[in-house]
């Protein structure tokens, strides 16, 4: 087969909101050699203009309209980065024009709409992977093998605890702006799509009430929550129960918590949000004679490490604590650079559609288990 190195990979980017011009567009200008952003789309005139500025090389074309940018010759990646409720329906046109998708997670927030993305990529010559990024970086796939390599898991716990997001986007050096230019259909239609998928997952499938609360809980678990429960699954697999939750609550801090029943152990998960600039993400697994922690910093200021912490008893009885960075790396980086093997070399796709719906499949046994649904 011949190399592919040196190939440009032509990207269209839906969305050009802040993780677009945070992340999305710095981490491809810095791979230039590889991708070339070539079309965005956005409904905000003002957000296009921005960001077209932002783009290393020639200057993208733009369109408020995602049905050009999928059909065009121009993109052979899509990355879809806009508002949750639109992910499927974005998604979906990607795949019709035989595209390689790759779109933010949350994917879907129902299992009804996961199950249309999982068909339609069967239909399409296209390939859908999620932006899980958290489950590329190094560390954490070297914390995989090193818990593979436990002889038993005795307990494990899940945490990530943030301040405002805005404190990290506004130290991260990208100068990203914010826009208010959209049509009043536009800002109907999101609030439709996003009514529209939220009763689909509660009412529908969950049986439990679309209440200010519970759709607050969903929406928080398709944000934060799926960073750390997706990890998990990857680490751990995935659990059989959930033994009991507590739910964030619309009037308060927003903090929720669950407590995972596996086979041979639990797993205390904690997840909130609230005004203290500091970000505290990590999973935890405890052995017999060993403790694998993998250690996340905010992914919003670029060569911040995620680190993997060793704890663990030696033959000799002594005791031992250990540090490995492997990589200043961000997994952005890494996450960009599995795109282009995937697209280019047709390396596997790990973090695919069938993957992500087991996120909704967990999202839905948490809000059971606070709400107190017996599913028997």
């Amino acid at each position: 087969m011949a190399s592919t190195e040196g190939r440009i990979v032509q990207v269209g980017i839906i969305g050009c909101g802040e993780i677009t011009q945070v992340a999305h567009i710095p981490t491809l200008g810095f791979l230039s050699h590889r991708f070339q952003v070539t079309y965005l789309c956005d409904v905000s005139q003002g957000a296009l203009n921005h960001c077209q500025a932002k783009v290393i090389g020639p200057r993208p074309k733009i369109t408020v309209d995602v049905e050009e940018l999928c059909a065009s010759d121009d993109v052979d990646v899509v990355i879809i980065a806009n508002s949750d409720a639109f992910h499927v329906p974005h998604t979906m046109i990607g795949l019709k024009y035989n595209k390689f998708v790759f779109v933010e997670k949350p994917m879907a927030l129902s299992l009804k709409d996961a199950d249309l993305i999982i068909e339609a990529e069967k239909k399409s010559a296209g390939k859908v992977m999620i932006g899980y990024m958290r489950r590329y970086a190094t560390a954490f796939l070297d914390a995989v093998k090193e818990i593979g390599s436990l002889e038993k898991i005795n307990y494990a716990r899940v945490r990530d605890i943030v301040g405002p997001n805005s404190t990290f986007v506004g130290q991260s050096g990208t100068f990203p702006r914010s826009f208010q230019d959209h049509r009043q259909s536009d800002i109907e239609n999101l609030s439709y799509k996003t009514n529209d998928f939220i009763q689909q997952a509660l009412c529908e499938e969950l049986k439990i009430p679309n209440t200010p609360d519970l759709a607050l809980m969903w929406r928080h678990l398709g944000s934060l929550g799926s960073h750390d429960l997706s990890a998990m699954r990857e680490a751990l697999g995935m659990p059989t129960s959930v033994l009991g939750a507590s739910l964030c609550k619309s009037t308060g801090s927003p903090f929720w918590s669950a407590l995972f029943q596996y086979p041979s152990f639990t797993v205390a998960y904690e997840s909130g949000i609230d005004l203290v600039p500091r970000f505290d993400a990590s999973i935890e697994v405890f052995g017999d004679t060993k403790t694998i922690k993998i250690v996340y910093d905010s992914p919003y200021v670029k060569g911040l490490p995620v680190t993997m912490q060793i704890k663990e008893a030696l033959p000799d009885g002594s005791y031992r604590e250990s540090t490995v960075r492997r990589t200043y790396e961000d997994p952005y980086t890494i996450e960009m650079n599995e795109i282009y093997a995937c697209f280019m070399d047709g390396k596997e796709i790990k973090t695919t559609a069938a993957d992500a719906k087991r996120d909704v499949e967990l999202f839905g046994m948490i809000m059971h288990a606070g709400v107190g649904v017996n599913k028997a």
